[in-house]
C-alpha cells in the first residue's frame, strides 16, 4: 500500500478568495462560507494501492479543486508516456490562479500518484491527467449550482440542499449558454453598469472564441433586469442585482455547475 495522504488531504478551513478585474469589474476579496466535507472523504487517497483509483468529487455534494504549482503537461491517462494535450497554467484569462476541477486520483503502475482534472479550454468537457505534485494541495466544496435553460433559472445547492434560486437570462439561440458540467474559476467585485455589483467567471466557454478574454462565460449581475428571465446574452448568465447579492454570500470558488436543456 502507498500512502498519499501528504498530497491529497482536504482543506478544512476558509480558503482565500482570488480577485482580478474584468472590464468595467474591481478587483476585490469577500469572506466566503467555510465548505466541511463529511469525516469519511477527508483524506481520499490515503493507502491507496497500486492500479487503484478513488473519486474525489461527485459534483454534486462533494467537489475537489486546486491550482497549479507547475506549468506541467495534462495528459491523455495517468503515466508519463501518455500524449500530452496541453499543460497546467497558473493563471486564467484574467489574471488569477486557475482552477482545476479533481474528478479521481490513482496510482499508477510505476508507483506514482496522478489526478483527472477537468480542463478549462475549447473545445468544452476536456478532461486529462496530471501528476499529483504539479497541484497543489486539494480543496473542498459542497455547493453545486444548475442553470435550466428551459426554464430559464439557476438553483444553487448546498450538501444536495436547496440555499438560492433566481429566475436568469441566458445566450441567445445564435449564442447559446453551453450545456454541460462546469465550474466556477473566478470571483469579482464590481461597482454596477454592465456586470452588476457581482460576477463569478466560469470554465465553460462560448461559441464567440473573438469575444472578450476569449469568451469565457460568466454568471454576473445586469443593469437590464427587465430582460430576466430571457435570452439576451452572448452566452454569460444575468441575475438580477439583488439576487446576485446573495449569491455571492453563498458560492465559493470551485463549485460545481451544471447548465441542462
Amino acid at each position: 500500500m502507498l500512502n498519499l495522504a501528504r498530497m491529497a488531504s482536504a482543506v478544512l478551513t476558509a480558503f482565500a478568495v482570488f480577485a482580478v478585474v474584468w472590464p468595467a469589474l474591481a478587483a476585490a476579496q469577500a469572506p466566503t462560507p467555510t465548505p466541511i466535507p463529511p469525516a469519511h472523504v477527508s483524506d481520499p487517497l490515503a493507502d491507496l494501492a497500486l492500479g487503484e483509483s478513488v473519486t474525489l468529487s461527485n459534483e454534486t455534494t462533494i467537489t475537489r479543486w486546486a491550482n497549479s504549482n507547475d506549468p506541467a503537461p495534462i495528459r491523455v491517462a495517468p503515466g508519463n508516456s501518455a500524449p500530452q494535450i496541453t499543460k497546467l497554467r497558473y493563471l486564467t484569462e484574467d489574471g488569477l490562479p486557475e482552477v482545476y476541477l479533481v474528478l479521481e486520483g490513482k496510482v499508477d503502475i510505476a508507483g506514482e500518484p496522478w489526478l483527472h482534472v477537468r480542463i478549462p479550454m475549447r473545445p468544452n468537457h476536456r478532461t486529462g491527467w496530471v501528476h499529483a505534485d504539479t497541484l497543489s494541495q486539494l480543496h473542498v466544496v459542497t455547493t453545486q449550482m444548475v442553470i435550466s435553460r428551459k426554464a430559464k433559472r439557476a438553483k444553487l445547492f448546498r450538501a444536495g440542499r436547496k440555499i438560492w434560486e433566481a429566475p436568469v437570462g441566458i445566450g441567445k439561440s445564435a449564442t447559446p449558454t453551453p450545456l454541460g458540467k462546469f465550474w466556477i474559476r473566478e470571483r469579482l467585485k464590481g461597482g454596477g453598469g454592465v456586470y452588476g455589483p457581482w460576477a463569478f467567471g466560469t470554465s465553460a466557454y462560448s461559441n464567440l472564441s473573438d469575444w472578450k478574454k476569449g469568451g469565457v462565460v460568466g454568471i454576473h449581475g445586469t443593469n437590464q433586469p427587465g430582460l430576466i428571465p430571457g435570452a439576451p446574452s452572448h452566452g454569460c448568465v444575468r441575475v438580477r442585482n439583488n439576487k446576485i447579492r446573495q449569491l455571492a454570500k453563498l458560492m465559493p470558488i470551485g463549485t460545481a455547475l451544471e447548465v441542462i436543456p
